[in-house]
């Protein structure tokens, strides 16, 4: 148990063999010790009985005098691997190092728990490893060519007094380092090195077994990378007494130096520059030292990227190892010696330009008459521009028709001049362009009208678009040589600079056309001067003094200049006063009469008058406006709004400059009643389903009225809130007439308004809710009899709001429910007390049957 919890002191398990004239490292560590974390640890040996002290950790004074000039010359060492593990190192270990080796722990724990000490047996053998080469020679240098095959041969033995195994890897020096080609394992397993994985698992390298102890490497198809140094390199293993496998020695010889003479395919020539129309010449030439018999195959490819792979470029032509080559009309491929071979392309096109390499495979014969494709190379790629043959021709932009005035037509022709070196497989194009007129500080910006492609489809900029498509602007090709741009009707927005630019197309094989060249043409001025109009508008009243009920007549009087045959669209409009509820804005569009003189009512709803206004043309330049039975409420400032329409392009008429008269006043003199209104209630607090009644009261100061003389238009508003900050909601109206109008409602309360007197108006809400809640108020509109028996209207008079409070009945709102609580309540009681009375009565019932005993001290038998 003190084992188990205390310290433990580990060192491998033995006996550990080794050979003799190797370094040897025997490891020791210790765990579940209390103390500081890092341990010290003393090494002794023995080879019967008594052990001698090695070396130390933390005593300098603890080697013996048999180990210290070893300790002194650094053959013994102790290297310390972390806090809790050290290693002895041995190197040169001699058969009198053969024995037990003990590691020793001194204690740093509070309690004595554990072993603090391990002994390990170490067990010394001569070394009966040999390596060795070819026996021609102990290294030989090979000079091979890519694609060759070769072998090489490695001779080791042991023979050690132990079972040892032997581990034989082949290796290659690149560089200053040793890398791994192909192993056989002390457990016999073949292990290929890094990056000849594939190569082993195709059977391109090999490691076989032969007589005499012999191990051969064979590599077919030889590549650049495996020139260099290659090795042999045995160990030796054996395995201990935990069964794990421990490497005791390792030898290595140099068997051979190989040298592979790299197959190159080249493009002889760099980046070619040819010209449209010409023939492309490009040379592929193969490099290499081969003597013996191969064939080559060659295959060109075109890419548009020098960074493309072979899989995303387009094969050309190709030859196999026979020299036959794939068929094509315009690419041609010769044979020109035995390394070198012509790609000849004809008749080039500015398609050809891009990149182009050839790729090369070198064939051998084998014993068997078959042919083994032994290395395949692909070239650096090569650069090849075309150059387009540009014709030379000029551009001549001239006007045939310019604008003096607006909408006068426009016409620009853009014509090919001097062409040369044209041929039937050039064809012209034209794109128009247009620029503003800015400030010299501005950026000027050029706009797209419209252009042409390869096929004379013409493609319309968004600023003529639609202009073009309703026949305005009209682009059309007169001439071979001439295009035409043509503006029906043009206007101020059209003024500034234009210009044309022809655009050259070429022609390819596969019949598609290619942009060439573009040509701009000089910029031609539209510009011409623009006079500003001026428009005067006079409002006359012709009767200076009128009264409510009589005619309101006046006339606008238009005059003009620099407006080409105008014509005049008129509007009347009146400036109430601010009292005036149906227009709070203060302007109110009466009636208009347009250009065509068409008359129209705007914002004139009264249905009683829809024919009291009158709008009417006297003149070309003098229009008359009546206003029949005036009322007080059309009191205000009457003016005259003109607008001069000038004709537009297509027969259309477009705005030229708008006009205001001087204003008319219509003043009447008060002499009747003034009215006022009021809000009451005698209970402006209600509970909820409660009737509340609110009045409207309206009073007159002056002249007296008979009631048949005055009527009133009365309408009730709330607002849900307790300020006036929000919209005012329409709950009823009552006209003069008698009709009531109300609004719908969301809630189960409903609404009646009724006259109750001459002056009185009572709103009743009946079964008021929460939202009834409230300011209330009502507008008056009056309505007064003149002496001639026209009724005339006076402003709206808007009474002083009333709060309306709806509280809810606490006691009427719990009555029924509490009441229909404790009915339940008493009643689902007396119901359970019943049915537990007639449980214990009837149903759960027992009688025990007891016999009588005698009352005496001791207790009868059947009781104890």
């Amino acid at each position: 148990l003190a084992f188990c919890r205390g310290r433990v002191v580990r060192v491998p398990k033995g006996p550990l063999i080794r050979v003799v004239d190797t370094e040897v490292v025997i490891p020791c560590s210790v765990s579940d010790y209390d103390g500081p974390s890092e341990q010290n640890f003393d090494w002794e040996f023995s080879r019967e009985t008594d052990f001698m002290r090695i070396v130390s950790t933390w005593d300098s004074t603890f080697t013996s005098e048999e180990y210290q000039k070893r300790v002194g010359h650094g053959d013994i060492k102790l290297r310390r691997s972390s806090n809790d593990a050290v290693e002895l190192v041995i190197r040169n270990i001699q058969p009198t190092d053969q024995g037990r080796y003990k590691c020793s722990t001194p204690s740093t724990d509070a309690t004595v728990q554990g072993n603090y000490d391990a002994e390990v047996q170490v067990k010394v053998i001569s070394d009966g490893l040999l390596v060795s080469g070819s026996k021609a020679r102990s290294s030989m240098s090979l000079r091979l060519s890519e694609g060759d095959s070769f072998k090489l041969r490695c001779s080791a033995i042991t023979t050690s007094p132990e079972h040892t195994h032997l581990h034989v890897t082949w290796q290659i020096k690149s560089g200053s380092t040793w890398r791994d080609i192909l192993s056989l394992t002390h457990e016999g397993k073949f292990q290929p090195g890094p990056g000849y994985e594939e190569r082993y698992h195709n059977g391109d390298i090999r490691l076989d077994t032969g007589a005499n102890d012999t191990y051969r490497l064979s590599v077919s198809q030889a590549l650049s990378v495996d020139g260099g140094a290659y090795r042999c390199l045995v160990s030796e293993w054996v395995r201990g007494a935990d069964s794990s496998w421990q490497k005791i020695q390792e030898k290595s010889v140099e068997i051979a130096s190989v040298a592979i003479q790299r197959t190159d395919v080249v493009i002889s020539t760099s980046n070619v520059s040819v010209t449209e129309r010409d023939s492309l010449d490009l040379t592929c030439n193969i490099t290499t030292d081969r003597s013996g018999i191969f064939q080559a195959e060659v295959m060109w490819y075109f890419s548009a990227s020098p960074d493309d792979t072979l899989s995303d470029a387009q094969v050309l032509l190709s030859m196999d190892r026979d020299s036959v080559v794939s068929d094509s009309t315009l690419i041609s491929l010769s044979h020109v010696d035995r390394n070198c071979y012509h790609l000849l392309v004809r008749d080039v096109d500015v398609e050809d330009s891009g990149y182009y390499f050839c790729q090369a495979a070198v064939w051998v014969p084998l014993h068997n008459g078959s042919w083994h494709k032994v290395v395949e190379r692909t070239s650096a790629p090569v650069s090849v521009v075309v150059t387009v043959l540009e014709p030379d021709y000029e551009v001549f932009l001239n006007a045939s028709k310019t604008p003096k005035f607006s909408d006068d037509p426009t016409e620009l022709n853009c014509r090919i001049t001097n062409a040369q070196d044209t041929e039937a497989n050039i064809r012209f194009t034209v794109s128009w362009y247009y620029r503003q007129r800015l400030r010299s500080d501005d950026v000027v910006t050029e706009d797209l009208l419209a252009t042409m492609d390869a096929d004379w489809t013409l493609l319309l900029g968004d600023r003529s678009r639609e202009r073009t498509q309703s026949g305005e602007i009209i682009f059309s090709k007169k001439a071979v040589d001439t295009f035409s741009l043509r503006i029906q009707w043009t206007s101020e927005s059209d003024r500034g600079d234009y210009f044309c630019v022809i655009s050259a197309w070429s022609r390819h094989r596969n019949n598609s056309w290619v942009k060439s060249k573009d040509v701009t043409s000089a910029s031609i001025s539209i510009f011409w001067a623009i006079q500003d109009y001026t428009l005067t508008v006079e409002a006359v009243k012709l009767k200076p003094f009128f009264v409510a009920g009589h005619t309101f007549e006046m006339t606008c009087k238009v005059s003009s200049k620099n407006i080409k045959t105008p014509r005049y669209s008129v509007l009347i409009t009146a400036e109430k006063p601010l009292t005036d509820q149906s227009n709070p804005n203060g302007t109110t569009r009466i009636i208009s009469l347009n250009q065509d003189s068409v008359v129209r009512l705007e914002d004139w709803t009264d249905q009683t008058r829809v024919d009291g206004v009158v709008l009417e043309k006297v003149q070309e330049n003098e229009f008359r406006y009546r206003m029949y039975q005036t009322q007080i409420s059309d009191a205000g400032l009457y003016r005259c709004v003109v607008t001069a329409w000038s004709p537009g392009g297509g027969g259309m008429w477009r705005e030229a400059v708008n006009g205001l008269s001087n204003p008319i006043q219509i003043d009447f003199q008060m002499s009747g009643p003034v009215f006022n209104v009021s809000v009451h209630s005698d209970n402006p607090t209600i509970y909820q389903g409660e009737l509340a009644d609110l009045l409207c009261i309206v009073t007159m100061e002056g002249m007296a009225l008979e009631p048949d003389d005055m009527s009133f238009d009365v309408s009730w508003f709330a607002v849900r809130s307790f300020a006036l900050d929000r919209e005012p909601i329409l709950l009823a109206s009552l006209d003069r007439r008698g009709i009531v109008v109300q609004s719908r409602r969301n809630g189960s309360s409903d609404l009646s308004l009724e006259r109750i007197s001459p002056l009185e108006f009572r709103l009743r809400v009946h079964g008021c809710e929460d939202h009834d809640f409230g300011n209330h108020y009502c507008v008056v509109t009056p309505w007064v009899r003149s002496a001639t028996g026209v009724w005339q209207r006076e402003p709206d008079i808007k009474a002083k709001p009333i709060f309306l409070s709806v509280k809810m009945d606490v006691l009427n709102a719990f009555k029924y429910p509490l009441l229909i609580g404790i009915g339940l309540a008493t009643v689902i009681g007396l119901l359970s007390c019943l049915i537990g009375y007639c449980s214990s009565r009837w149903c759960c019932k027992k009688e025990v049957q007891e016999t009588r005993r005698e009352r005496r001290r001791l207790m009868s038998m059947e009781m104890d």
